[in-house]
């Protein structure tokens, strides 16, 4: 069973910086592309950023492009999101999730077939 464990969330004011972990579990990481997601109160969930399974190819969405990067440790099966320089609208839970197949697409248009918990992002001005 795939489980996905989001940490690394909190309260931080505007300028500042977050990194945002996500420890997968149940299958083997390394074949498998990554993605996080978020959601800020009354919005839909939006895509931020996703990685190969190879960590060779990443994608971000134009809103943290700059400021966002996404990397991956294969041999400690978890995804990273370092945020700098946080804007009050990254307020949002944020999501990790991976996909069903193997070898998958980063595009934000992919299906991702599981999520973590999420955690919690709040910036303040």
């Amino acid at each position: 069973q795939v489980q996905l464990v989001e940490s690394g969330g909190g309260l931080v004011q505007a300028g500042g910086s977050l990194r945002l972990s996500c420890a997968a579990s149940g299958r083997t990481f390394s074949n498998y592309a990554m993605g996080w997601f978020r959601q800020a109160p009354g919005k839909e969930r939006e895509f931020v950023s996703s990685i190969s399974w190879t960590g060779s190819n990443t994608d971000y969405a134009d809103s943290v492009k700059g400021r966002f990067g996404i990397s991956r440790d294969n041999r400690k099966n978890t995804v990273f999101l370092q945020m700098n320089s946080l804007k009050p609208e990254d307020t949002a839970v944020y999501y990790c999730a991976t996909q069903g197949y193997p070898h998958g697409s980063i595009s934000p248009r992919s299906s991702f077939t599981y999520w973590g918990q999420g955690t919690q992002v709040t910036v303040s001005s």
